[in-house]
């Protein structure tokens, strides 16, 4: 614990002793807690925190599989088809889109 207490004091004066280096640590610890919690708040906000909805874990995407050859075989469906689904659906709750 001795040894600690003075490595600690040590540092301290090396900081007062360098204020470059000191102002160098300090702005490289401010951008690095900086981000850190920027991208904390977005990972909260997007993937920990529970959907604003009853039942949110419920939730599914539905699309249509092509397979046309080109591009992303899940495309968005059209909204035409998107209403037939919603008129024959028997099997969720509500549609939306």
């Amino acid at each position: 614990m001795h040894t600690l207490w003075q490595d600690v004091r040590f540092g301290a004066r090396m900081l007062l002793k360098n204020p470059m280096v000191t102002l160098v640590a300090v702005i490289a610890l401010t951008l690095g807690i900086g981000a850190n919690t920027a991208i904390f708040s977005v990972v909260n906000a997007v993937l920990l925190r529970s959907l604003p909805y009853e039942d949110g874990d419920r939730l599914v995407i539905v699309w249509e599989n092509r397979q046309s050859g080109k591009g992303n075989p899940q495309n968005v469906i059209n909204l035409g088809n998107f209403f037939d689904w919603k008129d024959q659906n028997n099997v969720f709750s509500d549609m939306a889109a």
